[in-house]
C-alpha cells in the first residue's frame, strides 16, 4: 500500500505560483484580438485549471478534454483521446492546462491535434515539470515548478485514482 513520504509543495506556495502564472499569461494576452480557449487535462488538472483559469482576468472561454498515455504509473506511449473538446478552436488561441509535463508525449500530440484543426496559437501551461523523464521534445510556457523524478499525488495528481484531493503536492511511496 503506498504511503506519503512527504509534502513536497505546500498549499501557500501552489496558491502563490498559480497567481503568479495567471498574471503572466493576463500580461502576454491582455492586447490579443483572438478568442482565448483554456484547455484542461481531466482528470488531473483538475484543481490547476480552476485556480488558474480564475485567476486570469481577460475573457476566456474554458474547455475540459480527457487523454492519456498512462496505465498505472508506466506511459504506454500512445495517446487516447478519452473526451473531446466541444468548441471548435480554429483561429483562436488556446492554452493546454496540464497537471504536469512528465514525458512529454501526451502534450506533444494534443498540440500537434490544435494545431491540426487550425488553432493560431497553442501554448502549454503545466503545473508540474519533470524534465528527467522526457521522451520527446516539448517545453511548457508556463511552468509552476520543476520537480525530480519523485511520484507526486496531490492537488489533481493521483495513484490509481487516489490521493488527488489533498491540497497540496506529496511525494509516495509506491513500493
Amino acid at each position: 500500500m503506498e504511503r506519503i513520504e512527504k509534502i513536497l509543495i505546500d498549499e501557500r506556495t501552489i496558491a502563490k505560483r498559480v497567481k503568479e502564472l495567471a498574471d503572466r499569461i493576463n500580461e502576454d494576452y491582455k492586447d490579443s484580438k483572438s478568442e482565448l480557449v483554456f484547455v484542461g487535462i481531466l482528470k488531473g488538472a483538475v484543481y490547476f485549471f480552476a485556480d488558474l483559469t480564475r485567476a486570469v482576468k481577460i475573457p476566456a472561454k474554458l474547455e475540459l478534454m480527457a487523454a492519456s498515455s498512462y496505465e498505472g504509473s508506466e506511459t504506454s506511449g500512445e495517446v487516447r483521446l478519452l473526451h473531446d473538446i466541444t468548441e471548435p478552436v480554429g483561429g483562436k488561441d488556446i492554452i493546454i492546462v496540464e497537471d504536469i509535463v512528465d514525458t512529454g508525449v501526451t502534450l506533444k500530440y494534443l498540440a500537434g491535434l490544435f494545431k491540426s484543426r487550425g488553432a493560431k496559437s497553442v501554448r502549454l501551461c503545466a503545473l508540474l515539470d519533470k524534465p528527467s523523464r522526457r521522451k520527446v521534445d516539448i517545453k511548457a510556457d508556463y511552468t509552476g515548478f520543476e520537480i525530480g523524478d519523485d511520484f507526486v499525488v496531490g492537488y489533481g495528481l493521483d495513484y490509481n485514482q487516489r490521493w488527488r484531493n489533498l491540497p497540496y503536492i506529496a511525494v509516495i511511496d509506491i513500493t
